[in-house]
């Protein structure tokens, strides 16, 4: 992002309404009457903000999240006084991140020349931005956490041999195959396999499954038994529906980390005046993510905001699109990915 560093010479990026893909003539997309429609860009839908721990803060940097273990149960002898067992306890500490932004400059004579209202678009678009970078962060922090022990009550949370991809928090979709390609039939195994391992580990709560767009439209194939209503399936191809499966609703999302990097703002550092926390980084790609809302927390101080001003010294209107919350792994038990 270019910032204007206030000299008169310096006029930072514009947006000029009226080139073409930012290059040209400034006027060449100005009408002489208004004769079309207004296309904008495809509208992502957010949806890892309700599929997790949320806590919204007035004031301070952080908010901790207790993490309670589990008590203990033994027989007593006769007469044997009962002296009370302990149980773990600690806490995680999830920290706001800086202010994270999305702006646009719109010159005064580019609007009265247009023909189209844009800044009601421009603000869609700048919240879309930010709600797509929380959509990967989240997700990002999730897929952390299937590969995370943290919380009192997270010592033994996973065993290697309960997972298909004999590694911890990971089970391999495709694992009998030779080639490359997942089959709906082998998604709807990994699944069952998530939650049976969940059972076995005593996680319990609603579970949710997350699937990148290829994985997600291979579940609606016809060699899946979740689309066999023989089998109780409930999808339907025509109606473009993907069935539940063991009783999780499916979603989709193209913000899944499909690297070990994620493409949302390198954090600020220290020394710069910013929080210096690690970027949202996945520790590998993944398919698709099942988990509890215990698996990861967000915490929020300025939740999605949209300002605007005009600034007569550059004659256009400044609009600013903004939220500053932060994301940690709050319960490593309560994920597993999907490779």
């Amino acid at each position: 992002m270019a910032w204007n560093s206030g000299t008169p010479s310096d006029t930072g990026n514009v947006s000029r309404l009226g080139q073409t893909n930012g290059t040209g003539d400034a006027r060449s997309l100005f009408l002489k009457q208004f004769a079309g429609e207004v296309l904008t860009s495809f509208e992502e839908k957010n949806i890892a903000m309700p599929l997790h721990r949320t806590r919204t803060i007035s004031n301070g940097k952080s908010a901790q999240f207790p993490s309670v273990g589990t008590a203990s149960a033994a027989y007593q002898k006769a007469g044997e006084t009962i002296l009370g067992d302990s149980v773990n306890h600690s806490e995680v500490t999830v920290t706001v991140d800086d202010l994270l932004v999305s702006s646009v400059f719109v010159p005064k004579i580019d609007e009265a020349m247009n023909h189209y209202d844009v800044r009601s678009i421009y603000s869609s678009e700048m919240g879309n931005a930010l709600a797509n970078a929380a959509d990967k962060n989240i997700f990002a922090t999730i897929q952390q956490a299937s590969e995370t022990a943290s919380g009192g009550d997270q010592a033994g949370y996973w065993a290697n041999g309960d997972f298909a991809s004999g590694a911890a928090g990971k089970i391999a979709l495709d694992g009998a195959d030779t080639g490359t390609d997942v089959s709906g039939q082998e998604i709807v195994n990994g699944i069952i396999k998530s939650l049976e391992t969940f059972d076995a580990h005593d996680v319990t709560g609603e579970k949710y499954c997350v699937l990148n767009p290829a994985m997600y439209y291979a579940l609606m194939g016809t060699d899946t038994t979740a689309m066999n209503r023989d089998f109780g399936g409930n999808g339907s191809v025509a109606g473009g529906n993907v069935p539940t499966v063991g009783g999780v609703k499916i979603y989709m999302s193209n913000h899944l980390p499909a690297s070990t990097t994620t493409d949302t703002p390198t954090p600020i550092a220290a020394a710069d005046g910013g929080s210096d926390r690690a970027a949202y980084n996945a520790s590998s790609a993944v398919k698709g993510l099942i988990f509890t809302k215990d698996a990861a927390a967000t915490v929020k101080l300025l939740d999605l905001g949209v300002e605007s001003e005009y600034q007569i010294e550059r004659q256009g209107t400044l609009m600013v699109a903004k939220y500053a919350m932060g994301h940690n792994v709050l319960r490593g038990k309560a994920a597993i990915s999907l490779v």
